[in-house]
């Protein structure tokens, strides 16, 4: 059985209900209104917790693109003007956090970058996420270490030698890890969930499941499979304007995911064999000869 862990006193692993987070990332669109209805349908459906994303767009953002022009809800401005004004800083997650405290729901953040992993440590999160992108990032690794904190690795775009130097950096006392593919949306052909046990047998750690795909049946599929923790992108609406709206669930589709893996978690049971008292009334009445039994 992989080790447990704990995040903001929910266990996390075998044998405890799958930890759900709702991803809102960036589909806030750099509204913080948007953001506080997004955790209250998170909270409402039955989410464990809402994540964010947070950057230091100087550090992140490649020089190559800082000048792009794109069309925004702000009008055609660079790329990087974008990323600025997307940036939720102090004052947004200051709101943040004491939404989340009065719908008693658990928030953390994906860091691009050490600058907000420094950032984000005075709001006291119970985890820190790294993102794919950010697996090789041999700085950030070791800066989120230094927190203390419990850690979740997201692992797409990486080969499973990328993956053991980042584990060896980051230790697996705290951590969690997240199979994941980095297409937005996903092709099911390229989710490959069986990278979830694979995942499992490799590392003493829970092991968990980032999609991006259109629909929930993959993520419920996912949970069968081993999976302790979903983490899903959530959107108001999937036509909103935002890179990662597609390859997000609206309120509607991430009430069904919850209530299908908790149908699901019920449904694998404990693998021992056992013959239940629905089934002896239907033995009585069904099975005509019993020339098997000794006694």
């Amino acid at each position: 059985m992989a080790a447990l862990r704990k995040i903001a006193g929910r266990t996390v692993g075998d044998g405890y209900p799958t930890y759900v987070i709702a991803e809102i990332g960036i589909n806030h669109n750099g509204n913080v209104d948007i953001a506080k209805r997004l955790i209250a349908v998170a909270k409402a459906v039955g989410c464990d917790a809402v994540k964010f994303q947070k950057r230091n767009p100087e550090k992140c953002v490649p020089a190559d693109q800082r000048d792009r022009m794109r069309e925004t809800p702000w009008g055609y401005i660079s790329y990087m003007d974008y990323r600025n004004k997307i940036e939720f800083g102090e004052a947004e997650f200051q709101q943040i956090d004491q939404y989340c405290r009065e719908h008693d729901i658990a928030w953390f953040v994906s860091c691009w970058d050490a600058d907000s992993v420094e950032f984000i440590r005075s709001f006291e999160v119970p985890c820190i996420k790294i993102p794919s992108a950010c697996l090789t990032d041999r700085e950030l690794l070791e800066s989120c270490r230094s927190t203390g904190v419990p850690l979740m690795l997201s692992t797409g775009m990486s080969t499973l030698d990328q993956i053991d130097a980042a584990v060896s950096i980051l230790g697996t006392e705290r951590l969690l890890l997240a199979h994941c593919t980095s297409a937005y949306p996903c092709a099911d052909k390229e989710l490959n969930l069986r990278m979830i046990p694979k995942l499992r047998e490799l590392y003493s750690c829970p092991v968990g499941y980032s999609g991006h795909e259109v629909g929930v049946a993959t993520s419920v599929a996912a949970v069968a499979l081993g999976a302790s923790f979903i983490e899903r992108h959530i959107t108001l609406d999937r036509a909103m304007w935002g890179s990662d709206q597609a390859a997000s669930v609206e309120p509607v589709g991430m009430s069904r995911l919850i209530k299908d893996l908790r149908a699901i978690e019920l449904a694998l049971g404990d693998g021992i064999k056992r013959v239940y008292e629905s089934e002896r009334r239907a033995a009585e009445r069904l099975r005509i000869k019993d020339t098997l039994s000794t006694n």
